[in-house]
């Protein structure tokens, strides 16, 4: 039993250490200067990450999906189907190419076209549950229920309902437990799944007035009657599961506390911190909530993009709006993507830098030239690099450009409303859809431009002024090593 407590300790570590920087910020509607809802955040992955707007789709009857994670996967389990709806909707979303086990790509979710917006943030199960475990677990992991909710939800309580019953019904395939945040223009939801195979999982609503980070995601009381409540959802065995395990005790004083029943209650900093730095700013606008997610304390090299989704009518669906970091936003611009863009630029597309297998393969003709185009990651990467290495010197002048950057961003949103408004009015859908695209396409380039230019600046005098230092050894890389970031440090 010994042998099997420190295998859990390790296993819990393990799924911690890798996802320790995943993050997820929501914002109520009474609390923004626009009484739009603001959702942000980033995932914590190492592996290449590349932008994708994924059109809707008609499917034929039977059709299925496969689902869940491999024999090889920290916790193993093995794929199975479930059937697959008749019409998908569309979507923007990063995705990514590698987590031990998982199929890619994955995602954590993105921007849907009925304004449903989803974050996916860990949330650390206790371990007991990570112990009953099966070898053998089936159903949707993480990523597979951020795009099926990316896919069918028309509301934030919608992906709940549809996340829950995909649980309910086919299970959850775990990688030791995790979270979910989903946001529409009225509200959001929390909704956390757990590690054991006994389908627990429990979504907390938040409100107009509502302020919350995940980091890790929780969930704190729950009312014994949540059935009663318009504020929560779980699974029907929520709470008697914890009492037939001894873990809660109904006729106590104590209240059902999910984070302290089922989970890990130690938040991490600076979740609550941040959370009463925004709640004093309040009414939030659009500028805050990017400076939240850009902020160098949660953001840094683990971090695979940074997006802010402010969410409110926009009169079409194909104006929905996602501001996307191409990599870690501490030291990458937000650039502004309709879902009515028709294609990505292939600088903010799939390269092969960091995306899994390729470094054993050779490039084949139909990508060598998306492969010889400029990658985005790559880019804003070295900037990252450099920068954080002396903060102090280089960090508030790249902060300053990317933030002046984003506000003539900002600034011209209502000219490209006005600009696509003529044109659907007109019944020139083509020339709408051209033009979103024309435009997300400039920014970026103009967001390269600007990268660059840092970049060269940067580099040179770094170059000059401190030397490139050689490394101390032959170890590139370590999962365990501490992040890359911009935050001061002795000698910067």
């Amino acid at each position: 039993m010994k042998c099997i407590r420190i295998l859990v300790l390790f296993a819990t570590f393990f799924h911690v250490g890798n996802a320790a920087a995943s993050y997820a910020i929501y914002v109520g509607k009474n609390l923004t200067e626009d009484g739009s809802v603001f959702i942000g955040g980033s995932g914590d992955e190492v592996s290449s990450h590349w932008l994708e707007v994924v059109p809707a789709k008609d499917h034929p009857s039977g059709a299925t999906i496969t689902v869940g994670v491999t024999p090889e996967a920290f916790m193993p389990g093995v794929f199975s189907e479930i059937p697959q709806v008749p019409h998908t909707a569309r979507y923007l979303t990063m995705n990514y190419s590698e987590y031990q086990g998982f199929p890619p790509p994955l995602t954590n979710g993105g921007l849907n076209e009925h304004n449903v917006a989803a974050r996916d943030v860990w949330s650390t199960s206790r371990a007991e549950l990570i112990e009953m475990t099966s070898k053998t677990q089936t159903g949707p992991q993480y990523s597979d229920l951020s795009r099926i909710a990316m896919e069918r939800a028309r509301s934030a309580r919608e992906a709940v309902e549809i996340v829950g019953a995909l649980i309910d019904t086919y299970g959850f395939s775990t990688y030791g437990g995790n979270s979910h945040m989903f946001a529409d223009e009225n509200e959001g939801w929390v909704l956390l799944n757990y590690a054991g195979g006994k389908g627990l999982w429990i979504a907390e609503r938040l409100g107009p007035d509502d302020i919350r980070m995940s980091y890790p995601g929780y969930i704190h009381d729950v009312p014994l009657n949540f059935k009663d409540s318009d504020d929560f959802m779980a699974s029907d065995n929520f709470i008697s599961f914890a009492i037939e395990q001894g873990w809660y005790d109904p006729d106590g004083d104590e209240p059902f506390n999910a984070a302290d029943v089922y989970g890990d209650n130690d938040a991490r900093y600076p979740r609550h911190v941040m959370e009463d730095e925004l709640r004093a700013a309040a009414p939030i606008d659009l500028r805050t909530m990017m400076n939240a997610v850009r902020d160098p304390r949660v953001s840094k090299d683990s971090t695979g993009y940074g997006q802010v989704a402010q969410l409110r009518d926009n009169g079409r669906n194909e104006m929905n709006l996602l501001w996307i970091a191409p990599t870690g936003s501490v030291t990458a611009p937000f650039v502004p993507y309709r879902v009515g863009v028709q294609e990505i630029a292939p600088q903010y597309g799939k390269h092969r830098y960091l995306t899994k297998g390729e470094a054993a393969r050779f490039v084949t003709s139909d990508w060598q030239v998306q492969e010889a185009s400029e990658f985005a990651g790559r880019t804003f990467k070295r900037l990252m690099y450099y920068t954080c290495d002396r903060p102090l010197k280089f960090y508030p002048e790249v902060a300053e450009a990317l933030t002046a950057f984003e506000n003539h961003l900002i600034a011209e949103q209502d000219e490209v409303v006005d600009a696509a408004t003529v044109l659907f009015d007109a019944e020139r859908d083509d020339l709408a859809l051209q033009y979103l695209t024309d435009y997300s396409r400039q920014k970026g380039a103009d967001a390269l431009q600007l990268g660059n230019a840092l970049l060269m600046s940067i580099e040179a005098r770094t170059e000059v002024l401190y030397g490139l230092r050689p490394p101390a050894g032959d170890v590139i890389s370590g999962l365990y090593t501490e992040r890359v970031n911009c935050l001061p440090k002795d000698g910067s």
